[in-house]
């Protein structure tokens, strides 16, 4: 059968989640169930934080992926993009000719639909920006659904079903589906976007920055003419892609003096960030954030535009910039083991690697940093990145990264060597080394972590239970 609409099944019928605990699917799970569908799902290695909140929604996750899972066979079912064309649950899928779509075309066609949606988009920044996005929109009272790649503390979970006319969702330029290789976005009918930024990045499915590029462009051309743009204006990839936009509200934020709207970190401290978003040379107001770091500035300076054209009042676009908690497995503080504080973070990406260790290191410049990196992602597997890593870690105060997640499927020539980057890294006087595991990471830090040092674990994947195991290791002193 081929890919089919999923905007006219009935509540009561039996939808199928194939890659249920990845950060979206997860999401698309509860709101399915809570619409009135009832939810299975399967999926190959489920960790936290999505994995927990499948198991609080009461959905069972069948595991690994096999074809006895879709017996019963359901009414509907939704591929995940780690679902390839020779999984045995798909090709039993087609075997007995089930209706099917993508995760995107779902969003687009049950829980979007006509609604006034704002898609957060680009290479770094999309989760934060995208739960400070509906936050505000929740604090101002237009009762927002949303769905993000993440679990945002104010909420406690990952998706909502909208109460009036807002969504918020995060902008993956990732492809959609195997049988559907476009950008996700391209379903999710944006109204008002936020670009954030534009790098190379996935390239398992991008052959080159010109083919990211044209993901981007392609969505410039679906915000309509009534909608809005807000695009980071210092970056010049960004600018240039922003500027194919026919949306009749479209303004640059940065911090550069020649944007529409230009952010000024004020004061700084281990607690919060104050600063200032002036809209073409008038104060649009003072504000406050628990985040730090001048990228999460910028993300929270991008919320405030986008709530600023949409005529949003500034005290209420305050509050919520002063009450946001942040977002799990970003910059997330764990807690303090016997003097040492452990923040855990999502980033992979070199840049955001790099921004990252800045951000912590600024944040608590009276104590060490320990930077603890896992190469797990598609990209940060290969040697695209090489000699950017060697930039990302070159100012951090002691960097420990982990052999590579998994690089069997990468050709040799390929693969990214962690030897290699501590090799350069040592070269330039960087305290740096390489670890085969996880245990072997913990075993290290029990013994050099003093109290009032700072471990920081950068990893987008589970990091074989690295935490809970350091934080025992932690505690037994």
């Amino acid at each position: 059968m081929p890919q089919s609409s999923i905007k006219n099944l009935k509540p009561g019928s039996t939808i199928h989640l194939m890659g249920i605990c990845g950060t979206a699917m997860a999401s698309l799970a509860g709101l399915l169930q809570d619409r009135g569908f009832k939810v299975t799902g399967s999926d190959l290695n489920p960790y936290p934080p999505m994995s927990t909140q499948i198991e609080r929604l009461g959905i069972q996750i069948l595991r690994p992926y096999k074809k006895e899972n879709l017996n019963p066979a359901p009414d509907f079912v939704v591929v995940g993009n780690v679902i390839s064309a020779n999984n045995e649950e798909a090709m039993e899928m087609n075997r007995l000719n089930l209706p099917y779509c993508s995760l995107p075309q779902a969003m687009g066609e049950v829980i979007i639909a006509e609604r006034d949606c704002f898609v957060i988009a680009g290479t770094h920044g999309k989760t934060t920006t995208t739960s400070l996005m509906a936050w505000t929109a929740d604090v101002g009272g237009l009762k927002p659904g949303f769905l993000i790649g993440g679990i945002p503390k104010n909420f406690s979970q990952s998706f909502k079903n909208p109460e009036a006319n807002t969504f918020v969702i995060e902008g993956d330029e990732y492809d959609t589906a195997y049988f559907d290789k476009v950008p996700k976005f391209i379903y999710y009918r944006p109204k008002n976007v936020i670009l954030t930024s534009v790098e190379f990045d996935h390239a398992d499915i991008y052959k080159d920055f010109d083919a990211v590029k044209a993901a981007f462009y392609r969505l410039m051309k679906l915000i309509p003419q009534n909608g809005s743009l807000v695009f980071w204006g210092d970056d010049k990839n960004v600018s240039e892609i922003a500027s194919t936009s026919t949306a009749g509200k479209k303004h640059s934020y940065g911090f550069g003096a020649g944007n529409d709207y230009v952010a000024a970190i004020t004061a700084e401290s281990e607690s919060a960030t104050a600063f200032t978003i002036s809209f073409k040379g008038q104060l649009v107001g003072e504000f406050k954030t628990a985040l730090t770091g001048k990228y999460n500035i910028l993300n929270a300076a991008a919320v405030i535009a986008q709530s600023h054209i949409q005529g949003w009042p500034v005290a209420s676009v305050q509050k919520a910039m002063e009450s946001f908690q942040g977002v799990k497995r970003r910059q997330e503080i764990l807690g303090e083991y016997s003097g040492v504080l452990l923040i855990e973070d999502f980033a992979h990406h070199p840049t955001a690697v790099k921004e990252t260790v800045k951000a912590i290191q600024s944040r608590y410049k009276n104590r060490k940093v320990f930077s603890v990196f896992e190469p797990r992602s598609a990209t940060s597997r290969r040697k695209v990145f090489q000699k950017d890593y060697v930039d990302a870690f070159s100012e951090a105060h002691e960097t420990l990264i982990a052999k590579p997640f998994d690089q069997g499927k990468i050709a040799e020539t390929d693969r990214f060597s962690t030897e290699e980057l501590v090799a350069d890294l040592k070269a330039k006087g960087c305290a740096a080394d390489v670890y085969v595991s996880a245990d072997s990471i913990v075993e290290e830090l029990g013994k050099k972590a003093k109290s009032n040092d700072v471990v920081l674990i950068m990893s987008n994947g589970g990091f074989d239970g690295i935490y809970e195991k350091l934080i025992s290791k932690l505690k037994s002193r």
